[in-house]
Parts: C-alpha cells; sequence; structure tokens
C-alpha cells in the first residue's frame, strides 16, 4: 500500500522488510506533555521513470534496486516508551475532539495530539515501525499539498460527467423527435397509399401485387382495357381504390361476406350450393364480363355460355351417329382455382397486379358460418375457385378449358370422332370402325382432363349405342334434335287438363308462376324442334286465352 501511494504521489522511498524493523528498547515513562514532535523533514521528489520502450526493441535488463538508506524521525525515543491502557485512557481524556480525525480521504497529521497519543500507543507496541510512521505522514503531506488540484479536477470531471448527460439527454430527445416525426411521416405515407394504391390483399393471394407490367401490344390487338395498376382497375369500375380493396380482400375469416349462398335440388339428387354476389361485387363482375372475358375468342368445340350457341348447337353435330360417348367433370367450377384464374388474366396481357385483382373479384372460398366469442364469422374451408352464381364462371371455365377443347378436339379429328363440349359435359361420338377405338380414346380423355387440371367423373360418363336413347344436354340425337316423350307427354296432359279445370289446378307441385314455367318449357321444345313443339303451343294459348 505504501509503495503504491509513493508511486501516486511521487515517492521513491524502498519499503523495509518487517524482519529490519527496529524495536526500540523499554525506557523508563516520561510525563504527558513532555514531548514536543519535531518538524519533519520533506523527502526529495523521485525523477519520473523512463517512458516504455516498444514491442520490438529488446528490454533492458532490471537495474539492482539501491541500497535500503537509513531514514529516522528525528523523535525522542522516549515518546514511544509502551503505555499501559489505563495510561493511554488517561492521556485521551484530556485530548479534545478534532473533526479532521476518522476521515478516511487524508492522513491526520503529527501536530494533532490524539494522532500522536496513538502513534506513540502503535510504535511502543511494535505494531509499526518508526521509517514506516515517517513515511505515512509523508503521503499526508503531500496529499494536502495535491488536494487544492485534486478537488479541481473532481470538480471539472463532475462538469464534465453533467455536460456529458445533458449532450446525451440533448441527443436521446433529438432522436426521439426524429423517430416521431418519421413514424408520422410514415403514417401519413401509409394513409395516401391506401387511398391511392393496393399492396396487400390477404395471405397468400398479394404475391403479384408489387408487378405493374403490362402487355400493352397484346391487349391492343385483342382490343381490350390497357389496364396495368390497382389505380387502372378502380378507375375502369368507376370506384374508388379503398372499395376495391373492401371488394377484393381475402380473408379466411370474415365477418362479412360478399355473396348470399343458398341451395338448390340437383336432378341426380343431392343439393347444389351456388353463390350469387351482392350489388357492388355484382356490378364489378359485370364489368369484367362484358370488356374482358366477352371479347376473348372461346374454342369451336365450347357451346355453353356463348353467345350464338346452345345445348342445340352442342347436340346437333352428334346426331344420328352410331355410338355416343357422355362423360362429366367432376367438380368443374371449383376445380378453376384463384391461382389458374390469375394466370388466364396475365396471359391476356393484364400486369400480375391487375391479373391478382380481377381473380380475386371473380373467385370465392366456400365457407361456413361459425359463432364464436359470441360473433358470427364465415370461416373458409378450400381454396378460392369460380363461385357458381358469378356472371364471370362460365367465361373463365370456357377460357381455362381451352387447353382441354384443343387437344381432345385435335385427338378426335385424328380418330375420325366429334367432340363437343357444354359447360362440364364433354360428348364424343363416331360412326363405323372408329367406334372400335372407344377404349383408346377414353382413357386419353382421362389423362388429357388430368393434365389439363381435371377429373373425368368417372359416375356419370355413359356409353349411348342406337338402340337406346341417345341424349345430349338433354336432347334426344337418335334421329333428330327433339325433347324426350316422357316430358312431351307431361306437358300435353297439362294442357288437356287445364282446358277442362284451369292452369292453376294443374300446378300440384307448387311451382312458383307455374304459367310462366309452362310457357317457358314449351318455347324450350319449339328451339330444339319447332314441329314437336307446335301442338303444345296451340294447346297453351288456347288455355291461357280462357
Amino acid at each position: 500500500m505504501f509503495d503504491w501511494l509513493e508511486k501516486l504521489f511521487g515517492g521513491q522511498t524502498p519499503a523495509q522488510s518487517p524482519q529490519s524493523r527496529p524495536v526500540p528498547p523499554p525506557l523508563p515513562p516520561v510525563r504527558p506533555g513532555a514531548y514536543s514532535p519535531p518538524p519533519m523533514t520533506a523527502k526529495p521528489a523521485s525523477p519520473a521513470p523512463p517512458p516504455p520502450s516498444s514491442r520490438s526493441a529488446p528490454r533492458p535488463p532490471r537495474a539492482s534496486p539501491p541500497p535500503p538508506q537509513n531514514k529516522t524521525l528525528n523523535l525522542d525515543p522516549g515518546a514511544f516508551t509502551p503505555l499501559s491502557p489505563e495510561q493511554v485512557r488517561a492521556q485521551a481524556r484530556g485530548i479534545t475532539f478534532n473533526f479532521l480525525f476518522g476521515r478516511r480521504d487524508l492522513i491526520p497529521p503529527v501536530t494533532d495530539p490524539r494522532t500522536l497519543l496513538i502513534d506513540r500507543a502503535m510504535v511502543g507496541q511494535g505494531l509499526i515501525a518508526a521509517d514506516e510512521l515517517q513515511r505515512i505522514h509523508a503521503v499526508g503531506e503531500e496529499m494536502d499539498a495535491v488536494r487544492p488540484d485534486l478537488a479541481v479536477i473532481q470538480e471539472k470531471a463532475r462538469q464534465a460527467v453533467r455536460m456529458d448527460r445533458e449532450a446525451r439527454r440533448q441527443l436521446k430527445a433529438q432522436k426521439k423527435a426524429e423517430a416521431a416525426a418519421r413514424k408520422e411521416a410514415h403514417a401519413q405515407a401509409v394513409a395516401h397509399r391506401k387511398t391511392t394504391d393496393i399492396i396487400f390483399l390477404g395471405r397468400g393471394v398479394s404475391k403479384g401485387l408489387a408487378d405493374r407490367r403490362a402487355h400493352v401490344e397484346r391487349l391492343a390487338a385483342m382490343e381490350l382495357s390497357v389496364l396495368a395498376t390497382p389505380t387502372d382497375v378502380a378507375k375502369a369500375l368507376g370506384i374508388t381504390i379503398p372499395k376495391l380493396r373492401w371488394l377484393a380482400f381475402h380473408s379466411e375469416a370474415a365477418s362479412v361476406t360478399h355473396y348470399v349462398r343458398f341451395t338448390i335440388p340437383k336432378r341426380s339428387g343431392g343439393r347444389r350450393e351456388l353463390a350469387a354476389p351482392h350489388e357492388d361485387l355484382a356490378a364489378a363482375q359485370e364489368w369484367i364480363l362484358n370488356n374482358i372475358l366477352a371479347k376473348v375468342r372461346m374454342h369451336d368445340a365450347a357451346h355453353g355460355f356463348i353467345t350464338g350457341r346452345s345445348t342445340v348447337t352442342n347436340a346437333t353435330p352428334h346426331v344420328g351417329r352410331q355410338l355416343i360417348v357422355n362423360a362429366d367433370l367432376k367438380d368443374f367450377f371449383p376445380s378453376i382455382n384463384f391461382h389458374r384464374v390469375a394466370g388466364l388474366f396475365r396471359h391476356l396481357g393484364y400486369s400480375p397486379a391487375v391479373a391478382t385483382i380481377l381473380a380475386l373479384l371473380c373467385t370465392e372460398c366456400p365457407r361456413r358460418t361459425v359463432i364464436y366469442a359470441g360473433k358470427t364469422y364465415h370461416v373458409a374451408t378450400g381454396e378460392r375457385g369460380l363461385p357458381q352464381g358469378a356472371c364471370t364462371s362460365p367465361a373463365l371455365s370456357n377460357m381455362a378449358a381451352r387447353g382441354l377443347d384443343r387437344r381432345l378436339f385435335g385427338i378426335c379429328g385424328k380418330l375420325d370422332w366429334t367432340y363437343t363440349r357444354y359447360a362440364d359435359d364433354l360428348t364424343l361420338s363416331a360412326d363405323g370402325d372408329a367406334t372400335g377405338k372407344v377404349a383408346y380414346l377414353m382413357a386419353r380423355l382421362r389423362h388429357i382432363a388430368q393434365d389439363e387440371g381435371f377429373e373425368v367423373n368417372e359416375k356419370k360418363t355413359r356409353v349411348q349405342r342406337p338402340s337406346m336413347a341417345q341424349t345430349v344436354t338433354g336432347i334426344v340425337v337418335n334421329r333428330r334434335p327433339g325433347i324426350d316423350r316422357q316430358t312431351v307427354r307431361r306437358l300435353r296432359a297439362i294442357l288437356h287438363q287445364a282446358q277442362k279445370t284451369g292452369l292453376e289446378s294443374q300446378n300440384r307441385e307448387k311451382l312458383p308462376h307455374f304459367k310462366s314455367w309452362l310457357r317457358g318449357m314449351i318455347d324450350y321444345i319449339h328451339m330444339v324442334n319447332p314441329a314437336q313443339a307446335k301442338p303444345l303451343r296451340d294447346a297453351f294459348m288456347a288455355v291461357a286465352g280462357q
């Protein structure tokens, strides 16, 4: 400790080993107060050590320490005569309290009576040597000499700390202000972007919204509206960006749905679910149908939902054929999912962003209504597909099946077969030797349908020969297009009884608008075979005129 204090304040006196401590001889006691300590002599300051050499230079040999010097305190040896505890307590009673004693930041001077008494007791008892006591008091004098400078340094250090804390506080406040400004600017940018752009429309469907590159030449060649950004779509539909986002947003569990769902009975049994869009979405889908889908040319083999084509045009090519094969595509509309629809719009030339938005407007998930925490949710039970009830679904299904139509039409042409399709009903027919390839053709039909993303419903596949009633999309085609006899006889019976009891009495199934239904059935027969419908029309006019 003494060596460290000497190095701190510039001293260089070597420490003396405990073995070399002089033990004062016992002397007769002296009277208290007979000793007056002489003034101590100051030690000369030691020269500063040379600066350390660089690592590359060789280290010089360590010099041997100087021989110890004999130092004295110039004190009266009688002053360190051992005192008994009673003598120490007796002398201590006459010593007044000094405020400097007991402080840990300074060494009391030898002029202090209490310090002198303690020094005498310690030296007299052999607890400390005289030269060590001299070094302690020398260190105390040096500390007293540098204490004013140390106080100035400490004050400057405190000022530096205060200035650093203030600078840190100001920097922190500045950073907080800058962060708040950035947050406000970001919020304003987000609010502005929400009113002018769309970059997210739900999980799993927003991938292409950042790509705004459209194939303008391809769109112009097909005379389609050039749309590249969500803003272009909103302007074309005549709605705002927030409303377009609301109509197109995809949610797995939505509290509001844009469709009204209901079921109708199937002719083959069971029930079919239909989804009719609400007014706003229906208007958007109608614009897409009239301005985009209606301008796309479909394959000649497709007859469903195309202007100028019908079930009659679909059945006529198969009239009088020796062999007719009817096949059905399983889950036709739902199998055309969101990603396929988006690909159809991209193929037309629209940017991925526009194709994504249009596909979201034209597709929907099958949903189930659940109640959680007192709130109703419409939870998706499958991926997005074409809903049965949207006006865009038939045209999009024809576009999705163009590859299927092209491949089946080509292979049927090579095998001398005839191929047509009405929605999900596939019809193939042949005559003569070509009928022997029916097994091969049906196998190819399954494979091609699978390659094109469809599945043939094996339960509804039929092979029809002339010995039975050959029907294509509900029309009998054995010799000429016509309606089956059972339907014609039923209508004839209704009209015959209506002449006696009136039309309303014949509505045994309680059909709404029974008169309109009856006239519609007769008009459909007239479209298929006017000669077959003529007696029915005459009977209806006679009954309706009553």
